[in-house]
């Protein structure tokens, strides 16, 4: 699903947005976790489907997910 998400520097700045959108994925993540639900969302971006609402979140646990090498490692 993270096709669905697109970084270009002609579009928003380079932010990362929502394929074949101006919508950046930093907005469709702040309107989630201030309670806005998947339906909602869909309601208030006609243009959008459930599967990019979703390529957000995936993109999102992506940057999160922590990198550990083996000399960062405890025993």
């Amino acid at each position: 699903m993270i096709e669905r998400i697109v970084i270009d520097p002609k579009i928003c700045h380079g932010q990362a947005c929502i394929k074949g959108t101006r919508i950046p994925v930093h907005q469709i993540l702040s309107m989630l976790a201030n309670g806005d639900t998947i339906e909602e969302l869909l309601e208030e971006y006609p243009s959008l489907e459930r599967t990019d609402i979703l390529a957000c979140i995936q993109y999102a646990a992506s940057l999160a997910e922590e990198q550990i090498t083996p000399d960062e490692v405890i025993v």
